[in-house]
């Protein structure tokens, strides 16, 4: 069934119009043109504040600045704004009289192919009589001008808060960028990395990944953290275990050291407590794993054979949970060429009402069915198994190492 388009849209019951990205009216609908009392010639090809000039009561021009802000916001933005508007109409029958008119406005983007905005629909409907009609007896829009004028502090607000996040968000991606790099190569050595923040957070938190080039043979050391929270507070504290880790890590005799001293600097550290990591020195050339965890999820070895082990043999409580800091456990366990390993935050596993065992045999099985993929590959398949595509809400990080 071929459908006329171009029929329907002038059928539409609704007052709809079309304008370009340089609010141009391309077209009208028949209710929309019989609502306006214009025709299509008054209206086509023309700048819509020209075929509709604020009225001179409203020298600042504000009705015609609040309407063209709710038209920018849908091509700064790519969504519908919808917003009620008093919008003066001169009089086709009274030329050089304003009449007071109230619309319901939605304004929406239509996309081309190439994803750029074609067109805006701008789509009103009148609700002067409506608003009149819960008026006062006496006949004044009391109750009108009072919805009216709610409706233009909100939209203001609205408008001062969307700059306010526009700018927090900006500043949360380069401190994200700035915090969360994607490491450089470390040697011949193959790994990927995955940060997927909160449903609803600025794209910062408190989770953190790190690999680190050992001084001492073929070694690196791989880690990952979560301090609780979200946001740049989190994420400040954040970069600063982070960066301690990392320092800590060059000279630390294993895991367990960097740990420990990890653990003495984030008692000093207001909004560090309770924050959990856990690390791994990596031996290429003995093919060992040395790890050690404070509170944090354990790690997982994926064999080249399919098998998993999780490396929980090293767990202790999380930093800064003691009062008094002592030596914290470390484990090793052998690898073999072939061998992946993996490191995460409890995000990637740990769901309301689920046993965080039922995460951990997710995991291990997405990790099985997998088991052939490169670090880039099998992170992308991890994280797309195990968090849904509405998001959670807890952030997750996550590092694949190539043994």
């Amino acid at each position: 069934m071929n459908i006329d388009y171009a029929s329907v849209f002038q059928a539409l019951p609704g007052a709809v119009a079309l304008l370009t990205p340089e609010l141009v009216f391309a077209d009208a609908n028949l209710a929309w043109l019989h609502q306006a009392g214009r025709s299509r010639d008054q209206v086509v090809g023309r700048y819509l504040f020209d075929a509709f000039p604020g009225s001179p009561r409203d020298p600042a021009s504000s009705e015609a600045r609040h309407l063209e802000a709710s038209l920018r916001e849908v091509l700064t933005n790519r969504k519908i704004d919808m917003d009620l508007q008093r919008y003066d109409v001169e009089s086709t029958q009274r030329p050089g009289h304003w009449d007071e008119r109230y619309w319901s406005v939605v304004n929406a983007p239509v996309f081309a192919p190439d994803g750029q905005i074609a067109l805006v629909i701008h789509r009103v409907e009148e609700v002067t009589e409506l608003l009149r009609a819960t008026s006062r007896p006496d006949g004044s829009l009391q109750l009108e001008a009072e919805l009216f004028s709610r409706m233009r502090q909100l939209h203001e607000i609205n408008e001062r808060l969307r700059r306010a996040h526009a700018r927090e968000r900006e500043v949360a991606l380069a401190l994200q960028r700035a915090m969360l790099p994607v490491p450089p190569s470390i040697g011949r050595h193959r790994f990927a990395v995955r940060y997927r923040p909160a449903v609803g957070s600025l794209n910062v938190c408190g989770d953190w990944y790190d690999l680190v080039q050992l001084q001492d043979g073929d070694k690196i050391a791989v880690a990952v953290g979560d301090v609780v929270g979200h946001g740049l507070e989190a994420a400040g504290i954040m970069g600063q275990l982070r960066s301690a880790l990392s320092a800590t890590s060059l000279v630390a005799t294993g895991p367990a050291q960097a740990l420990e001293v990890l653990g003495r600097y984030a008692h000093c550290v207001t909004g560090a407590e309770s924050t959990t990591a856990v690390t791994s020195f990596i031996d290429f050339s003995r093919h060992l794993i040395t790890y050690s965890s404070a509170g944090h999820p354990p790690p997982v070895l994926l064999r080249a054979d399919g098998t998993v082990e999780l490396l929980d043999q090293a767990t202790d409580p999380p930093l800064d949970a003691v009062f008094e800091s002592s030596p914290r456990p470390e484990a090793t366990t052998a690898f073999t060429d072939g061998d992946t390993l993996l490191l995460y935050t409890d995000g990637l596993i740990e769901r309301r009402h689920q046993d965080i065992d039922t995460g951990l045999s997710q995991l291990t099985d997405a990790l099985i069915r997998h088991k052939e993929l490169t670090p880039e590959a099998l992170a992308d398949a991890v994280m797309n198994d195990l968090i849904p595509a509405e998001g959670v809400t807890d952030d997750t990080a996550l590092v694949v190492v190539s043994l």
